[in-house]
């Protein structure tokens, strides 16, 4: 998991960055339930920000203008943002698949990634079901999705969609090699059940602002401490399924099938979906060789182990390296 911080300005996006943030997503929460900042303020933060850092570009809810979105789309790419977050609240599930075709073409010629978003609250404004948002994602053609709260009443992300729903959503989404993010009033108190769904991206303003408040301001401190905790999951130092989790796994009889072959999947660098689709290329090629995966962070081995479950592969063994990736060796 990597952390997204929402920035409303050069100042936050500068915080955001001392503490550690992988993006800095800005947007303008002062518009409507939430906006598009001015393209000043997207230009300056691209513009301050090393490229090697994500700067990525909030839509917010959308209007069912299709060319008027296209445009706001194509000016992200213009701004040389990272991604884009197209998000759509009452708008017809057919309307809002054209609308994020529109834009995948409005984006060609640019690196800029096409991300759909719904909101995990739409129910309560008689919108999109957001249930809909892996579909809608990939009819739309878009490189990821996010999956959000517009709600301010204290209710976060888990008051409208339980974990093991979002786990699937995200585990979906993974399998189609699209990124994946979550969202909405998400708390340090939340981090174990984020860390078990393992998205992609985890996206943050009020956890860490000044006293938890999201109209005071990022705080570089506050995003540095999330970051730590997001980073303790991640290494298995604080254990969100309340077992061992990396240790040798028993082995299985028939170890001296070993001389079919031996194959590596290093994932180092790569994305959970990336390393789920290399697998993926690897069994389908049929050699009947062992596979051994070296994963770098704990949290992705839960994801490898449903992903060999549901094609019936075989874990042989598991274990954690001195460099702290874990090594799985399976057999298709």
């Amino acid at each position: 998991m990597i952390l997204m911080v929402s920035v409303q300005n050069l100042t936050e996006a500068l915080e955001a960055l001392k503490g550690g943030a992988d993006i800095v997503d800005v947007k303008n929460l002062q518009e409507a339930l939430v906006g598009s900042a001015h393209p000043r303020v997207v230009k300056e933060v691209r513009d301050a920000v090393p490229m090697e850092i994500h700067a990525s570009v909030t839509l917010g809810v959308v209007p069912d203008q299709v060319g008027t979105v296209a445009m706001a789309v194509y000016t992200a790419g213009v701004l040389r943002a990272t991604s884009v977050k197209v998000g759509f609240m009452k708008t017809e599930y057919e309307a809002a698949r054209e609308t994020l075709l529109a834009s995948r073409e409005a984006l060609e010629g640019f690196e800029t990634k096409l991300i759909g978003s719904l909101f995990a609250d739409n129910p309560l404004h008689d919108g999109l079901d957001p249930h809909l948002m892996v579909r809608l994602a990939r009819e739309g053609q878009c490189d990821g999705f996010l999956i959000d709260t517009l709600t301010k009443d204290g209710r976060n992300l888990f008051d409208f969609i339980p974990e093991n729903e979002l786990r699937e959503m995200v585990f979906e989404g993974k399998e189609l090699g699209m990124s994946t993010a979550l969202s909405g009033h998400l708390r340090i108190e939340n981090l174990d059940e984020l860390a078990r769904i393992n998205p992609d991206i985890v996206g943050v303003r009020g956890a860490v602002c000044q006293k938890g408040d999201r109209g005071s301001g990022v705080h570089w401190e506050a995003v540095a401490e999330f970051k730590r905790q997001v980073e303790l999951r991640e290494t298995g130092e604080v254990d969100v399924y309340g077992t061992a989790g990396t240790g040798t796994a028993g082995r299985t009889n028939g170890m001296d099938g070993a001389d079919n072959g031996w194959i590596v999947v290093d994932g180092t660098g790569k994305t959970c979906a990336g390393i789920i689709a290399a697998l993926g290329e690897q069994v389908q090629r049929g050699s009947g060789a062992f596979i051994e995966v070296i994963i770098p962070d704990v949290l992705n081995t839960y994801d490898i182990m449903v992903w060999a479950e549901k094609g019936q592969h075989s874990i042989v063994t598991q274990r954690k390296d001195p460099s702290g990736s874990v090594r799985m060796l399976i057999r298709p």
